[in-house]
């Protein structure tokens, strides 16, 4: 673990000059919802960013100030930095806890069900004690929220699924390929024709992607069909949140970081009775073997869970405030640089082997997703 958090904090230190904004950038709150106010609600759905509803598409939104003193700008490149480093880190985190817990437990649906309950956990005590403003919602709002809070929990049960399923490189190198479900699902559902090289960006993608998987030493079909049900979710969640919530006020203090925590509460009330109903309560006398075996203590074993579910809603939590503060071109290429962080951590952290069809199939395909968002900016301006 102190490896893959140094090899972290080298990875965020050598980009840090690319995260420092160019001007100083303030976060609106409130009103900012993913697809909700124009021009972010068009961006939602084209972004490749696989960290949730509330923080695709924020990077790059946030109003721009008059520039201040070299002391101001120092103090932004150090926050802006520090808020990247975090992001990174807390994703590495997310990925190794996890795939050590399914690793001890193959139980993904109930360890999922876990991690997204343990964001409860975090944003209710805030709201609790005052520290953030609770949203107001009425039914009719409630049932505005539950087809995306649906897609919201196909993403996260796919991730977690093909994580477990293969290497968590091949789920990542899959999951880069998430903007050509997109695409699909805005011309089939929303009608939206893009640019001709938009769609170019999406070759090396697939392709890619397709050289990764034929190549690839831990290929499963499940892990494959896993991450691409992410993926797809992903990409509904995206259009559904365009044609339910555009130009609609929704609840009172819903702004992006209070969407993304009712969203997480609602997905959590989704995922209890599926999850019994894919795997019942196999899990408890699971987790009693696991103990009884002597690798894990009943303490260590529900620390690992708990650790996989904070680092998985702080690392959401922390990409809001990180892509809030860049331009789109920043946010593209720290998508890019975290993909890459992630897949070079996981192989150092499990000694997962990589063949070299499959690191030049990755690095294709992980180029094409970073064409294709620059190629987005492109044509949005």
């Amino acid at each position: 673990m102190k490896k893959v958090a140094l090899l972290a904090l080298a990875a965020t230190s050598a980009s840090a000059f690319a995260f420092s904004p160019r001007t100083s950038a303030s976060v609106a709150t409130g009103s900012r919802l993913n697809n909700v106010v124009p021009p972010v609600s068009k961006s939602f759905a084209k972004t490749s960013s696989p960290t949730s509803l509330a923080l695709s598409s924020t990077g790059g939104a946030a109003a721009v100030a008059e520039e201040g003193d070299d002391s101001s700008d120092l103090a932004e490149t150090l926050k802006v930095g520090s808020y990247f480093a975090l992001w990174y880190l807390f994703n590495i985190g997310y990925n190794i806890y996890n795939k050590q817990a399914l690793n001890a437990l193959d139980f993904p649906w109930t360890i999922a069900t876990i991690q997204m309950a343990t964001g409860i956990l975090y944003f209710a005590p805030l709201w609790l004690l005052g520290l953030r403003k609770a949203p107001k919602l009425n039914w009719d709002e409630i049932k505005t929220l539950i087809p995306i809070a649906l897609c919201h929990t196909g993403v996260h049960v796919g991730a977690v699924v093909a994580l477990g399923a293969g290497a968590v490189s091949f789920a990542h190198i899959v999951k880069a390929s998430e903007p050509v479900v997109t695409c699909g699902a805005n011309a089939l559902l929303l009608g939206e024709v893009l640019p001709m090289k938009v769609y170019a960006t999406l070759l090396p993608i697939i392709g890619g992607v397709a050289i990764a998987s034929m190549k690839e030493l831990s290929f499963t079909f499940l892990a494959l069909a896993a991450a691409m049900l992410s993926n797809v979710s992903s990409s509904l969640r995206g259009v559904l949140s365009k044609k339910t919530m555009s130009g609609k006020k929704i609840g009172e203090n819903l702004d992006a970081q209070n969407l993304y925590a009712v969203l997480t509460a609602m997905s959590t009330v989704i995922l209890i009775p599926m999850m019994l109903a894919v795997e019942g309560t196999g899990f408890l006398s699971a987790f009693k073997d696991v103990v009884a075996g002597g690798s894990f203590t009943n303490k260590s074993l529900s620390t690992l869970l708990l650790l996989s579910g904070a680092t998985y809603y702080l690392y959401n939590e922390v990409a809001f405030l990180a892509l809030g503060k860049v331009n789109p071109v920043t946010h593209a290429v720290g998508n890019t640089i975290k993909r890459v962080v992630i897949i070079v951590a996981s192989v150092v952290a499990f000694k997962t082997p990589m063949s070299t069809g499959s690191i030049i199939g990755s690095t294709i395909a992980i180029l094409g997703t970073l064409l294709y968002s620059l190629a987005m900016n492109s044509t949005k301006k």
